[in-house]
Formats: structure tokens, C-alpha cells, sequence
């Protein structure tokens, strides 16, 4: 009993320790921002990874994922409501959930993943040494450009994926439903808030800067050679995932709940 005990304290005492560097990584960040017009061309090589290079897989989730919304949306009505009110429905979902979560998620496990992978390989390969040796900040040179690309480009691949999205949608309700152009986007237009778009965007700005924290912490954090780099690479995603549906909670209640 008292080495559960014990077991079991060491794991508060590690997730408090840990909690703590991260804080003070974040401190690190924000002591980067100053830099942040001499060191724009990291920041725009980081946005071209997270946000241009992603684009293809964000497109593809985006449409499959308005595309099944039609479908079970259509389902759920039969015989209940109308199909006239699909768009309101689906639009309302993507906006709100599907199109940050589910873009976060996909993130997590490109960026995130990628994030500590690189900054693990860096680690255990002492190129991060060599750099503090040259009296470079590693938490501004490597962390800080990752952490802007990740905020900023993380809701514009939300509204993209929100768009497509809704086209997967109609593309289901005209060719399968047999909803017109008119009564769907009508619905939309119905249903349409500005705060939804707005509420999903700030989703993604909070998801963009957890998936990066998680990522940089881990991957600083990596030790063990390859086998560390590829435990990090694993734990990042899962940490990053797991964080995100835990503010999506919080963030949803705070967005959305009346």
C-alpha cells in the first residue's frame, strides 16, 4: 500500500513539475516577442509548415467531415423534420465543433507530433547545446517562431476547413437528399451567426497554442536517443489531442453556453 502511495505521489509531484516548465516556457515566449520583426523570417517559415502545407489534409478532412454531417443529420431527421432545415443544422456543428476540434486534432498529430520530433532530435543530437554555447535563446530561436506560427494559422485553416466543409455538406444534400442550392444555404443563412465563426476561430487560436507548448515542451524535454524521439513524438500527439478536447469543453461554456 505504501508504495502505491508513494508511486502515486510521484506522479502529482512530476505533473505539478512539469506544469511549472511549462509556465515558465511560456514566460520564455513572451520575453521573445520583442524579436519577433527581426526574427519574421522563422515565424513565415513556420507559418508555411503549419498552415500552407497542411492545407491539403485540412481540405480533405474538411469535406469528408461536411460530407458525413449531411448524412447523419439527414438521418436523424427522417420522419421527424424537414430536410429544409439540414443547412441550419450541419452549418451550426461544423462551425461550433467540428471545424476546430477536428482540425486541431489533424494538427496535433502533423505539427504537433513534427514539433517534438524535431526539437527531440535537436535535443539528444546537442545541437541545442551548440546554440546556447553560441549564446542563442533556443525558447526564442526555435520555440517562440513556432508558437505565432501555430496561433495565427491555426483558425485560418478553421474557417478554410469550415468552408469546405459546408460545400462536402450541400455536396451530399443536393446529390443524395435532393435539398436545392436555394432551401440549404437558405437554411444557413437562417441559422447564421457571426459569433459561431468568430467563437470557432478563437477555438482554434487556444488549440493552435496548446498544440505548440505541447509539442516544444516534449520535445526539449526528449532524452534516450531515437527511442526518446520516437516516445516524444507519440506523447506529443496524445498530450495535444487530449488538451484539446479538454479546452473545447471549457471554451464551449465559456463561447456558447447561456
Amino acid at each position: 500500500m505504501s508504495k502505491l502511495v508513494d508511486k502515486l505521489w510521484d506522479k502529482i509531484a512530476s505533473a505539478f513539475s512539469e506544469i511549472g516548465e511549462i509556465a515558465i516556457l511560456i514566460l520564455g515566449i513572451i520575453k521573445g516577442f520583442p524579436r519577433i520583426i527581426r526574427d519574421r523570417k522563422l515565424i513565415l517559415e513556420q507559418m508555411d509548415h503549419v498552415g500552407v502545407n497542411s492545407l491539403p489534409l485540412v481540405i480533405i478532412i474538411g469535406f469528408f467531415t461536411g460530407a458525413v454531417s449531411s448524412w447523419q443529420a439527414a438521418y436523424q431527421f427522417q420522419g421527424f423534420i424537414s430536410l429544409s432545415f439540414l443547412g441550419s443544422a450541419v452549418s451550426k456543428a461544423i462551425f461550433i465543433e467540428l471545424g476546430p476540434v477536428l482540425t486541431a486534432i489533424v494538427l496535433a498529430g502533423r505539427v504537433g507530433a513534427s514539433i517534438a520530433a524535431e526539437l527531440g532530435t535537436m535535443k539528444v543530437t546537442e545541437q541545442i547545446d551548440a546554440l546556447e554555447s553560441l549564446a542563442i535563446d533556443p525558447v526564442r530561436y526555435l520555440v517562440m517562431p513556432r508558437f505565432l506560427a501555430c496561433i495565427v494559422m491555426l483558425p485560418i485553416l478553421t474557417v478554410f476547413a469550415n468552408f469546405i466543409a459546408i460545400m462536402g455538406a450541400f455536396g451530399v444534400a443536393y446529390l443524395f437528399q435532393n435539398v436545392s442550392f436555394e432551401v440549404f444555404f437558405g437554411s444557413v443563412k437562417t441559422a447564421f451567426e457571426v459569433k459561431d465563426i468568430f467563437g470557432g476561430m478563437t477555438k482554434g487560436f487556444f488549440f493552435g497554442a496548446s498544440t505548440s507548448i505541447l509539442g516544444c515542451h516534449v520535445g526539449l524535454k526528449t532524452e534516450g536517443g531515437a527511442e526518446g524521439v520516437g516516445n516524444s513524438t507519440i506523447r506529443a500527439f496524445v498530450l495535444a489531442a487530449a488538451m484539446t478536447l479538454v479546452l473545447d469543453y471549457f471554451l464551449w461554456t465559456t463561447l456558447f453556453a447561456n
